[in-house]
């Protein structure tokens, strides 16, 4: 959970009973989980108010993938696997050489 292990949990209880005492850290404890649960309504509310902006096509979509480093790895990742099915473009007229055939050269141009 958040990266912190058993032992520094322990130390941010203790920390917390000696600054709010055991009194009052029930009723803070309750209000965080409010705040949590009304951040979460919150950012669910967003979510579902831009999917119904953005159409049927985004009916999928989830605010992490709002992260550009997101979205530039999965259209980056879409480009190469298109690259894979692709052939090379071919000038009109050029063919692909046979087994063991060379290239034509021009010394001319070198």
């Amino acid at each position: 959970m958040f990266g912190i292990g058993l032992p520094e949990f322990a130390v941010l209880a203790l920390v917390a009973v000696l600054v709010f005492g055991p009194d009052k850290l029930p009723d803070l404890a309750r209000q965080a989980g409010q705040m949590v649960r009304k951040v979460r309504q919150l950012a669910n509310n967003a979510r579902d108010e831009l999917r119904a902006e953005l159409g049927p096509e985004y009916a999928d979509l989830e605010l992490r993938d709002l992260d550009p480093r997101t979205i530039v790895r999965k259209h980056i990742q879409e480009v190469l696997e298109d690259d894979e099915d692709d052939e090379p473009p071919r000038r009109r007229g050029e063919r692909p050489l046979d087994d063991g055939e060379l290239p034509p050269y021009d010394a001319d141009a070198t």
